[in-house]
């Protein structure tokens, strides 16, 4: 099994339903809690203090497989974007890409495996915004809409993640 680890998102946990899965059906699966959000802490402090403990998380080993959620999956792609060679695979899971933070003047078009998830219904990330970045981002993604809310809670649970985890 490769070595694995899930982002939550911004008002999340590693202990939330998705954290929780992860565990049950990817074994070794990281799933750490990352810095609490507050609306006392600046929306960029907090990527940046999240991103601090991400990459001493992610530092000892390589070929990650990277499953991040919503803020989460900004955080993954973050990452991706700047140690590619540490990645083997990056899913994102509506995730918040149309962020400043993930500039294109700053990163070349990456080459890793990305697949998202994205719901027709989400009301909190905009699919548009969201896809154009991860075109212009990644090289080799795979982008699927699905009939689902920005939770995708209904999604995470029919997905084969020992196919997607595993696919070469």
């Amino acid at each position: 099994m490769p070595n694995m680890i899930f982002i939550h998102g911004l008002e999340s946990s590693g202990q939330g339903f998705k954290g929780r899965l992860f565990r049950k059906v990817l074994p070794g699966c990281l799933t750490p809690d990352f810095k609490r959000y507050s609306g006392k802490i600046l929306y960029n402090n907090l990527l940046e203090d999240r991103m601090a403990q991400l990459v001493s998380i992610l530092k000892e080993k390589k070929s990650w497989v990277i499953i991040g959620s919503s803020f989460g999956g900004l955080m993954g792609a973050l990452y991706t974007c700047q140690c590619p060679q540490k990645v083997g695979r990056l899913i994102l899971l509506a995730p918040a890409l149309a962020n400043p933070k993930l500039n294109l003047v700053n990163f070349s078009p990456v080459d890793v495996p990305v697949v998202i998830f994205h719901g027709k219904n989400d009301k909190i990330v905009p699919i548009k915004p969201t896809r154009t970045r991860a075109k212009q981002l990644f090289t080799n993604l795979t982008y699927n809409i699905v009939d689902d809310d920005h939770m995708l809670h209904s999604t995470v649970k029919k997905i084969d993640w020992q196919k997607i985890i595993n696919k070469k």
